[in-house]
């Protein structure tokens, strides 16, 4: 019994040990070090970026999509926007799944993101001719994170089966790739 319970305080003396040790590494230990704070990082939504479609001269069949940061914090623009083309759409158009980036794409304060849309192609079936979008964007899951927005489209413009749209990027040009 006597040689658990020494077994036992070594034991828990190590730990102890161990531990100081670690907190005193990270400074988490001494009272000089900053308290940590939470994760200052939103997601963006319709309500915190301001939403803006431009038509582009190339590629052909495409505009671009940009999400300012309004608020007074960074957010993140996770994934690719839900976007409705007409008040009769079924389904939101697909996500160019190729232009996935390797990192979410965060907006500091004023900062934008960018995501293209592929309006049509000769491949597509039917089509129908759209002035307004509507706009949702994505969490962290790929969830809807709350109320569509509706953008103006830059006059009249043409949406067939194939319309898609990228996921965020971090520069017109990249998402105007696909």
């Amino acid at each position: 019994m006597r040689n658990a319970t020494r077994l036992l305080s070594r034991t828990a003396a190590t730990s102890m040990v161990v531990a100081t040790a670690a907190l005193a590494f990270t400074g988490a230990g001494t009272a000089s070090a900053a308290p940590q704070q939470a994760s200052s990082v939103a997601t963006c939504t319709a309500s915190n970026v301001k939403l803006t479609v431009t038509k582009v001269s190339r590629p052909v069949n495409h505009l671009l999509l940009k999400a300012t940061n309004t608020g007074s914090k960074s957010c993140y623009a996770y994934k690719a926007p839900f976007l409705r083309a007409g008040a009769d759409a079924q389904a939101p158009l697909q996500w160019v799944k190729a232009s996935k980036p390797k990192s979410v794409v965060k907006l500091k304060p004023g900062k934008s993101a960018y995501a293209g849309i592929i309006t049509s192609s000769p491949d597509g079936e039917g089509g129908h001719k759209e002035k307004k979008l509507g706009v949702t964007l994505a969490n962290k899951k790929g969830n809807a994170t709350g109320k569509e927005k509706t953008v103006k489209l830059p006059g009249s413009v043409f949406f067939n089966s194939a319309a898609a749209v990228t996921y965020w990027q971090k520069s017109a040009s990249d998402a105007l790739t696909w």
